[in-house]
């Protein structure tokens, strides 16, 4: 939780500069799916807040970053 909790509020802060390995961290401590079949994209999956397809270019840019950080505030509305 502590590693988790920490990414995410670097996120918030700054969405500069992160790698996809980040965000499948934070995936797999929301019970995220995640899978990349063979493409240059990742696609994040959550029953209840849906799906999020996010390039893996490195850095990721701001913009997919701030897209997965509501998608992860939305999947942890769904937990309260």
């Amino acid at each position: 939780m502590a590693n988790a909790g920490k990414i995410l509020r670097k996120m918030r802060n700054n969405p500069r500069d992160w790698r996809m390995d980040d965000l499948k961290v934070l995936a797999n401590h929301y019970s995220i799916d995640h899978d990349q079949p063979g493409t240059s994209h990742v696609t994040f999956r959550h029953a209840k807040a849906g799906r999020l397809t996010v390039p893996a270019d490195r850095p990721i840019q701001p913009a997919y970053v701030r897209r997965f950080v509501a998608f992860v505030d939305s999947v942890k509305e769904e937990k309260k």
